[in-house]
C-alpha cells in the first residue's frame, strides 16, 4: 500500500479506505487548521506551538513559501486526516539535517497512514540532499516513540525538563535520529515484509 511515491497519489489504508496524498499548497491552509483544531487536546499538548491559531498557520505558510518546510497532507473522504512536514534549515552548519513532524487523526490511526506519510517525507529528504533526520518527542509519547523506532530512528539524547507543554508543565525532550539512508533501508524492509506474494498460477 505504500509503494507509490509520486504525488499526488491515492492509496488504500489498512481498513480499505482511500487516502489522497499531496504536497500542501496555501489553499489547503483552512483545512489544515480545521484538522489541528479537531485533534484531541491531550495530543496537542505535545506540540511545540498552538496549531489552532491563525497566527501559527500564517507562520507555517511562510515557511512553506520559503522552502524551509515541505508538507504532505492526506485526505480521507475529502478531509485532512494526516499531515507530515519536513523542516530544514536553508543556511548554516546544519543544513544537511532535517526534522520530521507527523500527526494523524485518531479516527485513522493504526491504518498505516503514519508510515505512508513518513515514507514520502523521507523520500523528499533524499531528493533534497538531506543526510540526517531527527524527530523530537516528549517522554510520554510512547506510541510515537515506537513508531519512529520501527522505521529506523534511535534515541540520541534525552534533555530533562527541556520543554514546556501547552499547559506550561516542564517535560523531558527525547531526540530520535539516524542517517536518512538507514531510515530508508528500514522502511524498504518493512514494505517488502508486508508486500503480498503473487498467487501461484
Amino acid at each position: 500500500m505504500a509503494d507509490k511515491l509520486e504525488l499526488p497519489t491515492i492509496l488504500r489504508l489498512g481498513n480499505g479506505a482511500p487516502a489522497t496524498l499531496a504536497v500542501m499548497v496555501p489553499e489547503d491552509g483552512p483545512d489544515l487548521l480545521a484538522f489541528y483544531r479537531g485533534i484531541p487536546e491531550e495530543d496537542r499538548l505535545a506540540l511545540r506551538e498552538d496549531v489552532t491559531q491563525e497566527a501559527w498557520l500564517a507562520r507555517f505558510l511562510a515557511k512553506l513559501a520559503s522552502g524551509e518546510a515541505i508538507s504532505i497532507i492526506a485526505r480521507v473522504a475529502g478531509k485532512i486526516q494526516g499531515e507530515a512536514t519536513l523542516h530544514r534549515p536553508l543556511f548554516g552548519w546544519s543544513r544537511h539535517v532535517a526534522e520530521i513532524r507527523l500527526n494523524v487523526a485518531p479516527a485513522v490511526r493504526r491504518q498505516g497512514l503514519g508510515f505512508i506519510l513518513a515514507r514520502h517525507i523521507v523520500k523528499i529528504a533524499i531528493g533534497a540532499g538531506i543526510e540526517k533526520m531527527v524527530a523530537h518527542m516528549i517522554e510520554w509519547q510512547v506510541a510515537a516513540r515506537k513508531t519512529f523506532e520501527r522505521v529506523g530512528f534511535h534515541r540520541e539524547a534525552e534533555l530533562p525538563g527541556h520543554v514546556r507543554d501547552m499547559q506550561g508543565h516542564k517535560r523531558d525532550l527525547l531526540i530520535y535520529a539516524d542517517d536518512v539512508s538507514h531510515i530508508w533501508a528500514s522502511m524498504e524492509t518493512l514494505v517488502n515484509d508486508f508486500r503480498p506474494s503473487r498467487a501461484p498460477r
